[in-house]
């Protein structure tokens, strides 16, 4: 492996930012309100879209996977390995995204709909946001192989996705929701909505551009261990099944998404129906950017002293004991409601900070086990764990509000106290599970993380 010159600097750190941003432009937005746009204005029952999005993922299993062998494959260009398919694939993912959000079509029939739904969904997800986001997430260790690096990227990753977040579940609520006289409550406008993804769709391109130019690929793979790279796809998920990290971070990505997102995905019920204003995700997007913001300033520093993992454990039990003193306290006040959030908020900021790290420490892990590099791969399959937790997201959730009786124009009580039960217990066992799976299954912990990195700098040194 050969170093670049040009120092590893904010430049980095600001273009990696702006490819997260440019993900959750639409990923976020598809994550936290493609099952309220589908249920509220084309009609479609929680639990079919649940099952479409759980679906669409059996086709991840091949998609990921295939783009992350392409990754390792492909060839290195002046501008680096990885890089170029951002270029590449910015326009398909921005317009696949924007066409999911189509309300003028509410009125065709309803097999139409749940169709239109299932192959648009599998284009944007299965298709062209895996072709850029499994590159995107392979760069990170080809910007820079120091550890402190890394964390950095880590951090300004997710600092991008809290920015996106502010702008996503801040921003819809007040632009694309409008009070319904006739419900009493907020609900959404179909033509608003559209013309925000249109927009969302516009920026993801735009910031995918700029983590284009403004990052760049320092750690090239040599010829012959660009060689070394199996062809046969089974021994790859053989060494796979085998890799203790590897397994166990999937496991808590799937853990991790299940929560969070049911947090985010059940914002959109919980304000609207149980507290009667869609404008407080506003608020609770505010203090949940707050609380990352503030995560932000001492996780590298917790991380260092204690371990990337060891402080991942803490945060995730805090955030998920929070949740859980909230599901008991059931608060009249929405106000009080969001503070509970905000704390919770601030313990999974924290191990959103050190999140992208781990894997990049898995990645050494796995060269360190099977001889070889596959930055594209491993993350392949971290990516698809990754929609494993977004489908059991959705699918968790629309079963479950499925099964309390959502009808967004025939609210209850009982649909009321039900729609406050998914959304604070549900990411409250997930959080704590997430906690466990870390500590005493996932094995890369601060010394074993110190000993990897002298291993493969005495490699690379001696190449």
């Amino acid at each position: 492996m050969n170093n670049i010159t040009k120092p590893f600097g904010i430049k980095d750190k600001l273009g990696y930012l702006f490819g997260d941003l440019g993900n959750d432009f639409t990923f976020l937005f598809s994550s936290s309100f493609l099952m309220k746009f589908y249920t509220d204005v084309m009609g479609v029952s929680a639990g079919v879209v649940g099952i479409v999005m759980m679906a669409a993922r059996i086709a991840d299993a091949f998609t990921d996977v295939a783009m992350g062998r392409i990754c390792d494959k492909s060839r290195v260009t002046p501008h680096g390995k990885f890089k170029p398919w951002l270029r590449r694939m910015c326009g398909p993912v921005a317009i696949s995204s924007f066409l999911l959000y189509q309300g003028s079509l509410a009125s065709l029939p309803y097999v139409f709909k749940v169709a239109y739904l299932f192959v648009t969904y599998i284009l944007w997800g299965s298709v062209f946001y895996t072709s850029i986001n499994i590159p995107y997430g392979s760069m990170a260790s080809s910007i820079s192989a120091d550890p402190g690096d890394r964390q950095s990227l880590s951090t300004f990753r997710t600092l991008g996705g809290m920015l996106a977040g502010g702008i996503v579940t801040a921003g819809v609520p007040l632009f694309a929701f409008k009070k319904s006289e006739a419900l009493g409550i907020d609900v959404i406008d179909s033509t608003r909505f559209t013309i925000t993804a249109g927009v969302f769709s516009i920026l993801a391109v735009i910031c995918y551009l700029l983590c284009f130019s403004l990052t760049t690929e320092r750690v090239r793979t040599s010829e012959a261990a660009e060689a070394a790279v199996s062809n046969n796809v089974f021994v790859m998920l053989k060494n796979a099944a085998k890799n203790r990290a590897l397994i166990s971070i999937i496991a808590a990505s799937v853990v991790m998404l299940l929560a969070q997102l049911t947090m985010q995905q059940m914002a959109n019920y919980v304000y609207p129906v149980t507290y009667g204003s869609a404008k407080m995700i506003s608020l609770s997007t505010v203090l949940m950017t707050v609380g990352m913001a503030a995560a932000a300033a001492f996780a590298k520093p917790l991380s260092q002293r204690l371990g990337k993992a060891e402080i991942s454990v803490i945060s995730n039990l805090f955030a998920g004991v929070t949740t859980l003193i909230l599901f008991f306290v059931r608060p009249k006040s929405v106000f009080v409601y969001i503070a509970f959030q905000g704390l919770a908020w601030v313990g999974l900021g924290i191990f959103a900070m050190v999140n992208w790290a781990l894997i990049t420490d898995v990645i050494d892990y796995s060269e360190i086990r099977n001889g070889v590099r596959e930055d594209g791969s491993v993350y392949a399959l971290y990516s698809f764990a990754r929609k494993l937790g977004q489908a059991a997201s959705s699918g968790v959730s629309g079963a479950l509000l499925s099964y309390i009786g959502y009808d967004a124009e025939n609210i209850t009580d009982g649909v009321k106290a039900g729609i406050f039960n998914i959304s604070t217990l549900v990411p409250a066992i997930g959080l704590i599970l997430l906690a466990a799976i870390l500590w005493f299954w996932y094995p890369l912990h601060k010394r074993q993380v110190e000993e990897n990195v002298r291993i493969l700098r005495e490699k690379h040194e001696n190449n």
